[in-house]
């Protein structure tokens, strides 16, 4: 009940709110070296324990940060049971995973190292195999300490915090360009937050800055637990960290389950389970037209 009621004074405020949704900044600040060094290990599959597998593997980063699948494959083709969030612009959620589990990109970098369906590796091994390669000069020149585990997620975790997209249509329209968004995008904001999607997904990130129940209005499935997987709290069973839309015509297939393929279809079970609102096919156009505008290719650092 405590969360039903903060996510209807987070609508209430976002009704009265100039614009609920806020532009991503055209750049960051971050540390070049780390994020280069961070970079190169993101991409490398020796990170894993058979070198198959990288971070790139389930996160392409021109491709709108996931990798299209239902579910993720790891090691030796073990198949994942949750549908790979993108990468992109994940530095504005304040939580990583779908269930909270991480508190910030440097914790959620342990996980697929240590996971034996996705990397397979511990960071013992890990870091012997990095010591015995380029690696152990490119730390050397980044950490004074060299290679160990702190420094291994510290770097990964500076490069995915450049990992941003802040020239998508709707960021230039937010940011007083009126013709970078048509009318039915325009509209399609409008019944956006009149139907109450803004309710949950506002601000930088247009979502992952709060949970809510999988189900709100109507109780659905889900193999998933949510929260409760890390809290063990019955209160917080299927809730789930609310995901980012941006870039979200890119990220099928679509919630935590990956059951939906397409926009459409995504739109009209938010409203019924979710919302509980009626709603008809025109209004699901405009807003997927308006979900459209959310896309841009990521500003990598060079």
């Amino acid at each position: 009940m405590k969360k039903l009621v903060t996510s209807f004074l987070i609508l209430s405020f976002s009704i009265i709110c100039a614009e609920p949704i806020v532009p991503i900044p055209k750049s960051i600040n971050y540390d070049h070296k780390k994020a280069q060094l961070g970079k190169k290990l993101f991409f490398d599959t020796r990170l894993s324990k058979n070198n198959t597998i990288s971070c790139a593997s389930c996160h392409n980063i021109y491709e709108g940060g996931d990798d299209n699948l239902q579910y993720s494959f790891g090691i030796d083709a073990q198949e994942g049971n949750i549908n790979s969030p993108t990468v992109l612009n994940a530095g504005f959620n304040f939580r990583q995973f779908w269930n909270g589990g991480a508190k910030n990109l440097q914790a959620q970098a342990e996980g697929p190292v240590q996971n034996p369906v996705e990397m397979g590796n511990n960071f013992s091994n890990l870091i012997k195999t990095l010591n015995n390669t380029e690696y152990k000069n490119l730390f050397a020149k980044v950490y004074s300490n060299g290679i160990t585990k702190n420094n291994i997620t510290d770097a990964i975790a500076e490069y995915e915090k450049t990992l941003i997209t802040p020239d998508a249509p709707f960021d230039k329209y937010l940011r007083g360009d009126k013709t970078a968004i048509n009318l039915d995008a325009k509209e399609g904001y409008e019944l956006f937050k009149s139907k109450g999607c803004i309710a949950c997904h506002h601000g930088i990130n247009i979502g992952g800055n709060l949970y809510n129940k999988f189900g709100v209005a109507k109780a659905t499935h889900s193999k998933r637990l949510g929260r409760y997987e890390v809290t063990h709290n019955e209160d917080d069973k299927y809730y789930f960290k609310v995901p980012t839309l941006r870039n979200i015509a890119q990220t099928a297939p679509y919630l935590h389950d990956g059951r939906y393929n397409n926009l459409k279809d995504v739109v009209r079970f938010m409203a019924q389970y979710q919302l509980g609102r009626v709603i008809t096919q025109e209004e699901v156009r405009k807003i997927v037209i308006f979900l459209k505008t959310l896309s841009a290719p990521v500003k990598e650092i060079q």
